[in-house]
């Protein structure tokens, strides 16, 4: 559902103040698409990331996951409560796909176990889902743990 970023929640204008920044230091000499992303952890701590692409495209890594792996370095252990990520599309982008098996890796951790999403543009459009809604049938780490105890047995 389309929404406009003038009638939501402060903390979440602020998610989006962080990935709007972000997004001005994206490396795009490719594509020119700057992405910038935040992401807010249950501690209320905001880590921010963006797009860093690669002439070798599989060396790209997106906005979502730059600032996962931002705040894992600085927090170890972080349990996702929101992603928010700013682009220029009209209707904005969601999480490519994936960003969003790297994002399924902290979904059990997650405050309810599930993480709010939110895909917006520079015109302050946006789209607002849940985790489990965008990316249903995930595969995550309990199918891996699943896995092992069955070639235990």
């Amino acid at each position: 559902m389309m929404k406009n970023l003038t009638r939501v929640p402060a903390s979440l204008k602020k998610l989006y103040a962080v990935a709007k920044k972000a997004r001005r230091n994206a490396h795009v000499p490719h594509s020119g698409c700057q992405v910038g992303a935040a992401i807010r952890l249950a501690n209320g701590k905001v880590y921010p990331g963006c797009n860093v692409e690669n002439a070798s495209y599989g060396g790209t890594v997106c906005a979502e996951r730059g600032a996962l792996q931002t705040a894992v370095c600085a927090e170890g252990k972080i349990k996702v409560k929101e992603i928010l990520v700013v682009t220029d599309a009209s209707p904005p982008w969601m999480p490519c796909g994936l960003c969003r098996q790297v994002i399924s890796e902290f979904v059990a951790d997650a405050p309810g176990g599930d993480i709010a999403i939110y895909s917006t543009n520079l015109k302050g459009e946006m789209l607002a889902t849940t985790f489990a809604k965008l990316y249903p049938g995930l595969f995550s780490p309990a199918e891996l743990k699943a896995a092992q105890r069955k070639k235990k047995r």
